[in-house]
Parts: structure tokens; C-alpha cells; sequence
């Protein structure tokens, strides 16, 4: 198993999709290359009333599918949730997309698909759509 090279602050995957009853789910983490061991881990410093921890193991499952075999050591430092809306569904989804950018930020592999308003995402040194020229 390849480690994370690089640390990636600061991804965030916001998944609102309003079809019938959500899901929504809102994270931020950080990705730091794995410890000595070499194995990835997962903590959070995010309180059950922003995000409750029942949904963690839905994120860590997300993550650990975007980053497709390579370790990492991440932390959850924010999430939000929706009373009716959330739901692990959500939480993995928006895992996984918090992966795949950190590992695209890191330079091993491409960027996420950007769902336009159902699944925002952001990551450090993330291209901005070209907006066109002013007229």
C-alpha cells in the first residue's frame, strides 16, 4: 500500500440532493501522509451536535473508498447534517469524494466530478471553473 505524499488541508464535500428526502451531509477533513506504520487511520475532533457520530463510520468507509488503497491519516474537523435529510448514504458519498480530492490535490489521480448544486467539493489548489470573458 502507496502513502499520501503530501498533507491536503481543508477538503470539503457538501451533498445536498432534493429529490424526495435528501441525503444531506456536510464534511471537512484534513489528509496527512500515514503514520510510521504506514496504515491509515481515522479521528475526528467534530462534536456529536454538528455531526452526530453515528454517521462517522459511513464517512471513514466514503474516504477509505476514495482513496482507493492509499493510506492516509485523516481528520474530521467539521461536518453538518440535516434532521430528516441525513443519512449514511450521504456521509459515505461525500467520503468519498473527500478522497478522491485529497488524492487528486496530492497529484495521484484526477479530480472529482463536480455535480454542480447536488455535490460541491473543495480542495486545496482546486481549479475554478472558466468563467468566460466579461462583455
Amino acid at each position: 500500500m502507496t502513502g499520501l505524499p503530501v498533507s491536503v488541508p481543508g477538503v470539503s464535500v457538501r451533498v445536498v440532493m432534493q429529490t424526495g428526502c435528501g441525503p444531506y451531509a456536510y464534511i471537512v477533513a484534513d489528509f496527512e501522509p500515514p503514520g510510521a506504520d504506514g496504515e491509515s487511520e481515522f479521528l475526528h475532533t467534530v462534536s456529536d451536535n454538528r455531526l452526530p457520530h453515528e454517521f462517522l463510520p459511513a464517512v471513514w468507509e466514503g474516504i477509505q473508498e476514495g482513496l482507493n488503497g492509499v493510506a492516509a491519516a485523516v481528520i474530521l474537523t467539521d461536518g453538518g447534517f440535516h434532521e430528516v435529510d441525513s443519512r449514511d448514504f450521504g456521509y459515505r458519498l461525500a467520503g468519498r469524494y473527500a478522497g478522491t480530492a485529497a488524492l487528486a490535490a496530492a497529484g495521484l489521480g484526477e479530480p472529482p466530478v463536480d455535480r454542480g448544486r447536488q455535490i460541491r467539493v473543495d480542495w486545496p489548489g482546486r481549479r475554478r471553473p472558466h468563467a468566460g470573458p466579461v462583455v
